[in-house]
């Protein structure tokens, strides 16, 4: 949101984007989004974390080159490329989180066997061209957080969105609890 073309914008990158209550068109409802790269002249990239598909790499990939893998649960990450699978890494290095995204089966099999490291599969991935994610910003479409550290520890769901939000503060506790669909009481 720079107020002036010589201003930057805000730095997001490693930050967590929770949808907005509003945002109920679908795949952003309710979503959790690691923005795993933002910067001003291409946009933004970035995956959906609570979202499963259902199913594990060994659905998917038969190959016994990527038994390693078979186990590790697949998300949706996003609307763009639904087509294409990649796989992401996330672990605490200290007191920062860390993460490695759309590296290849072969990389995520060396990150599976670190002891304290998330693998997750992605299908497809959420992607803003250049202003895009501003503008929904100005429009409070999303609350930006930082990562907490029960990330790791939760279970990567609908109720993910939940349990950030309303650690975040009392008012956010109270739009977590917000039923579905407000205007009907």
């Amino acid at each position: 949101m720079p107020s002036s073309p010589d201003e930057s914008p805000i730095p997001l990158e490693g930050r967590l984007l929770l949808a907005d209550p509003s945002l109920r068109d679908g795949i952003f409802d309710k979503s959790v989004v690691l923005l795993a790269d933002h910067n001003d002249s291409d946009g933004a990239f970035g995956l959906i974390l609570n979202h499963p598909a259902g199913q594990k790499v060994g659905d998917l990939l038969k190959d016994d080159t990527f038994s390693a893998l078979s186990n590790v649960q697949v998300h949706i990450g996003g609307p763009v490329s639904r087509g294409h699978m990649t796989f992401a890494a996330f672990w605490e290095d200290g007191d920062r989180f860390r993460y490695a995204t759309r590296i290849s089966a072969e990389q995520a099999m060396d990150h599976v066997h670190q002891p304290g490291t998330l693998v997750r599969a992605f299908v497809g991935y959420t992607g803003w061209t250049k202003d895009q994610l501003e503008d929904e910003l100005d429009q409070e479409s999303w609350v930006i957080t930082g990562v907490p550290k029960l990330l790791l520890g939760e279970a990567h769901d609908r109720n993910l969105w939940k349990t950030i939000l309303k650690s975040l503060s009392p008012y956010h506790q109270i739009l977590s609890n917000a039923p579905d669909n407000i205007l009907a009481n």
